[in-house]
């Protein structure tokens, strides 16, 4: 059986796993009252979704999180190499940030400031300390290739700055799913395509057992999304977005190939620049606004766009976007 073939399979025993058990976590969440609040600032229309099940992060990163360590303790038990063991560092940092995730959504859901989850400082000082550590373990403990570039035949050594900026990849791409997540089916949808790239990626670089764990994840998510397509049943939350985020750019990260991130995960990386837009022009203009609404979503809907026609098409656009990525890290240097 192909390393392909593995992948594949994996991708679909997740997939069918997930949707199994996502209408009991539905209920769990409804018992519990963990719905979502509503930014009264939002698109008018999103007031419908108040109260919907959110921390539905847990559907997919459960699954995962089971079958990739099932498959590692196989590994480690036998002499059958189902995974392997490079594979904990990005279900680890799954695991964290999920944590730091559900965090942030207990709190705002129950917490003394509803609506609004943990200080922003509080926050984002989490999320430099967890990506520091995945940093150093993936520089001094799976000794990573540190930088590739298309059309340049060698790695780039970036010494002891890998760290720091390998930490800045992970923040980043962390906070730019959480802020694409917002529309029914956006985020899963746009990081299931990213995923998927860097499997294929990762397989052209004969890294086996790390295409078997994105396709692993591809299949959550798009379980997942059974739920979460408009209108959606269950939210995904900080605890899946900061998770996926998080998780996207190690993965990346263990490839070499994350220069290309902002490529591969278009739509993210320009969710984020209108948000960094929007602020700056707001400072600079004293008050007026360059885009109506930001994050970038929002935007496209306050200029009339249906809710699924922005989905569909920032898909398309970064599923055409993965494909120049991919293109891209084919490209070999003399």
């Amino acid at each position: 059986m192909s390393d392909t073939s593995i992948a594949l399979s994996l991708g679909g025993i997740t997939f069918l796993l997930t949707v199994i058990w996502g209408g009991p976590l539905i209920q769990v969440l409804r018992l519990l009252k963990i719905g979502k609040q509503i930014r009264i600032e939002g698109p008018q229309r999103h007031i419908t979704k108040l109260g919907t099940p959110t921390m539905g992060g847990w559907l997919f990163i459960i699954p995962v999180l089971i079958i990739t360590g099932t498959l590692n303790l196989v590994s480690i038990l036998t002499e059958v190499n189902v995974l392997g063991r490079s594979i904990l560092l990005p279900l680890v940092v799954m695991l964290a940030f999920a944590g730091l995730g559900a965090w942030d959504d207990w709190k705002g859901i129950h917490g003394v400031r509803r609506g609004e989850g943990l200080r922003a400082r509080s926050k984002l000082l989490c999320q430099i300390v967890l990506a520091l550590a995945a940093a150093a373990a993936l520089k001094y403990g799976l000794q990573v290739p540190e930088l590739y570039l298309p059309n340049y035949p060698e790695e780039i050594s970036l010494g002891i700055w890998y760290v720091p900026i390998a930490a800045f990849v992970i923040v980043s791409s962390t906070n730019a799913v959480n802020l694409t997540d917002g529309l029914d089916g956006l985020a899963g949808l746009i990081t299931a395509v990213a995923f998927a790239a860097y499997g294929i990626i990762a397989s052209l670089q004969g890294q086996v057992f790390l295409l078997r764990f994105c396709f692993t994840v591809v299949g959550a998510v798009f379980a997942f999304l059974w739920y979460n397509v408009h209108p959606a049943e269950l939210f995904m939350g900080d605890t899946g977005s900061l998770s996926l985020g998080a998780t996207l750019a190690v993965v990346a990260l263990m490839t070499g190939q994350w220069a290309l991130l902002p490529i591969i995960a278009i739509i993210p990386a320009s969710v984020t620049a209108s948000v960094i837009l929007q602020i700056v022009y707001f400072k600079l203009t004293h008050g007026r606004r360059l885009f109506k609404m930001a994050p970038l979503q929002h935007h496209f809907e306050l200029l009339g766009w249906s809710e699924t026609q922005v989905v569909q098409r920032f898909w398309l656009v970064n599923l055409l976007a993965a494909m120049v990525g991919i293109a891209l890290a084919l490209l070999k240097g003399r």
